[in-house]
């Protein structure tokens, strides 16, 4: 009986599932987002329309906080070592930073009341998101990167980098 109902589980479990691919595994992007899980269908969504099925994805608190250090600095060492592995293993292209309104890792550190003021709160990751693309642009010159301010009505909103910075070498 057992047997019998996990094949009856399992059979329609297949029809959804992809085996994955041995001899093409190039990524077009490396993702970094916030583990926050009230955007996770949306960025899903929006990844599936810019880059179906073609992406790594990593997500640690803040996400383009999480590159300053935050909360420890493992949490940069951790995703430097997973941009390493995706540009060397998967051929990436670009990196795409997905950054939220209403974050609680920027209220923990900047201020609990950050997300009352819009203005603000989008200046914020903006100047976070900026800091996370000079670093990644310095040590992968080549790579794009793309930057992007995610609302809770699911609105992703480009976020154009400065690119008048001093070189970092």
């Amino acid at each position: 009986m057992r047997s019998l109902l996990t094949t009856i589980i399992s059979i329609p479990l297949l029809e959804f599932t992809q085996p994955a691919q041995a001899a093409n595994h190039h990524a077009k992007a490396l993702v970094l987002s916030c583990i926050d899980f009230r955007f996770m269908t949306a960025e899903q969504q929006f990844l599936a329309n810019i880059l179906p099925q073609q992406y790594d994805w990593t997500a640690l608190a803040g996400a383009s906080l999480a590159l300053s250090g935050f909360p420890h600095e493992a949490e940069l060492t951790v995703f430097l070592d997973q941009l390493d592995l995706s540009y060397k293993l998967h051929s990436i292209e670009k990196v795409i930073i997905l950054d939220h309104e209403d974050c609680g890792a920027y209220g923990s550190l900047i201020d609990p009341n950050l997300h009352q003021n819009p203005k603000r709160e989008y200046q914020v990751h903006t100047d976070y998101l900026n800091q996370a693309y000079r670093m990644i642009h310095h040590r992968y010159p080549n790579l794009d990167v793309e930057l992007y301010f995610v609302t809770l009505e699911s609105e992703f909103k480009l976020v154009t980098p400065k690119t008048d910075f001093p070189d970092l070498s």
